[in-house]
């Protein structure tokens, strides 16, 4: 996990965020987001979840593209997924660059990543979007330790809204998690180069509880 894509703030220096993709690969979306983030602050690192499997992957985001990185992602171990993210923020933390912390935000099967890797390691934070495997993995939430951010679509066909309250109820009790639920959007709202996807006001609203999560979280 030395040889990752990093996106650095104008000032040269800030927190590390791990951008953990989505079934799609490392797409102009992907990287889109990781200038924002970087412009905002923090030091970003990409890892590449399917370079066992499909290196370089990156598809298109039409029904196409949706069923050939399906394809792609059922030979993906998550477990490995988990270690690489970790990895990730690990060598961010090393970076002379890197300072104040390094957090994990991940979207779709990124979103399941980031949420499993909080509980098996130690994040500063964590926001995790529309994680397909977050609602039957919920129990893992006592594990983690730090603030954590969720993130669904209240139409979304591949997590029920059921699904969703369950996630809502366990953060209830949690301390230092909070969930936000865009109830006209559907999955993966925040996609802007996915016109199947993407809802513009559900976006605009979760990237805005996004930012500022991670200012009070991880200030640059």
């Amino acid at each position: 996990m030395t040889d990752l894509p990093i996106w650095h703030p104008p000032s040269g220096r800030g927190p590390g965020l791990v951008l953990v993709q989505e079934i799609f690969g490392l797409d102009d979306y992907l990287r889109s987001v990781a200038s924002d983030l970087a412009a905002t602050g923090y030091v970003v690192a990409v890892p590449e979840l399917f370079r066992r499997i499909a290196p370089g992957w990156s598809s298109t985001h039409d029904e196409a593209g949706v069923a050939a990185s399906m394809q792609v992602a059922a030979s993906f171990d998550p477990e490995l997924g988990r270690a690489d993210v970790l990895a990730a923020m690990a060598h961010l933390r090393s970076l002379p660059t890197v300072t104040g912390g390094a957090g994990l935000l991940g979207f779709c099967l990124g979103g399941s990543l980031a949420f499993a890797a909080a509980a098996e390691g130690d994040p500063d934070t964590v926001v995790s979007f529309y994680g397909s495997t977050v609602p039957s993995s919920i129990g893992e939430l006592s594990r983690v330790t730090c603030p954590i951010q969720f993130h669904f679509g209240g139409k979304d066909p591949y997590i029920p809204r059921s699904d969703v309250a369950v996630v809502e109820a366990a953060v209830a009790t949690h301390p230092g998690a909070e969930i936000h639920v865009q109830e006209e959007a559907g999955h993966a709202f925040h996609n802007h180069v996915a016109p199947m996807f993407h809802h513009p006001e559900a976006a605009a609203r979760a990237w805005d509880l996004t930012t500022e999560f991670l200012r009070r979280t991880l200030p640059s």
